[in-house]
């Protein structure tokens, strides 16, 4: 299948796709003309990198979790801990979007939002305590 076709079936931009072919993790065959032709194998990985990717997962971490997915003598342990460090940099992102959220809803609610130039929201913004 042609790129706009594995594009359709993965729900992958072809602009990803190519990407994803660029740093090696899909290898589309290419045709006599030099046309990328996708085989099931190559959706079913764009499919699963895209899954991956939605989950949060970066590039390289994909490569890896391919590789593990491609070995059918890995341990599952391997992918756990993947998962759990993963599972650790989400939390800690959650940690620092609740703080960011705390601190700009406190901010908010000591704006008057009025009329007025005083702004506690700018102030701070301006504050060199941070």
């Amino acid at each position: 299948m042609n790129i706009g076709d594995a594009a359709a079936a993965t729900g992958l931009p072809a602009k990803t796709i190519r990407y994803y072919e660029e740093i090696g993790l899909v290898r589309p065959l290419r045709s006599d003309n030099s046309y990328r032709n996708f085989r099931e194998s190559d959706v079913h990985k764009l499919k699963f990198l895209g899954r991956a990717r939605a989950l949060g997962f970066g590039i390289e971490d994909c490569r890896v979790l391919l590789a593990l997915y491609d070995d059918d003598h890995r341990e599952s342990g391997q992918v756990k801990a993947m998962a759990e460090e993963h599972l650790k940099r989400i939390d800690a992102k959650i940690a620092d979007l609740q703080a960011m959220r705390a601190t700009l809803g406190t901010l908010v609610r000591a704006c008057a939002g009025d009329h007025r130039p005083d702004c506690p929201i700018l102030e701070d913004l301006a504050a060199d305590t941070h």
